[in-house]
């Protein structure tokens, strides 16, 4: 494979995941933030006034699939639905923190 090709299948790309269920309350977002820490992810997770949790991050797909992966193991008991959105990366994030 050549750099070129290696370098745009592994390019960050941005996803927004909308978590809903019992997802406020139960260490949701500080769950995310260490599942998060491991992977070469940026972006933030956070709270919404509509009960439901919004994970923004950016990275290569590996990392992210890994993420959700992880996040969906361990919370599995607490997440009715996951909606997504994909895009391109801003480059916006530094880290990965939690929004208050």
């Amino acid at each position: 494979m050549s750099a070129q090709a290696k370098a745009t299948s592994v390019s960050p790309h941005r996803r927004t995941c909308y978590f809903s269920g019992r997802v406020q309350g139960v260490g949701f977002r500080y769950t995310v933030h260490n599942l998060a820490m491991p992977h070469d992810v940026r972006g933030y997770v956070r709270n919404l006034p509509d009960g439901r949790v919004e994970l923004v991050m950016e990275g290569p797909d590996q990392e992210m699939n890994q993420l959700l992966d992880s996040i969906r193991q361990k919370m599995t008991h607490f997440i009715r639905q996951v909606d997504t959105q994909e895009g391109p990366a801003t480059n916006s994030f530094n880290s990965f923190a939690i929004k208050h």
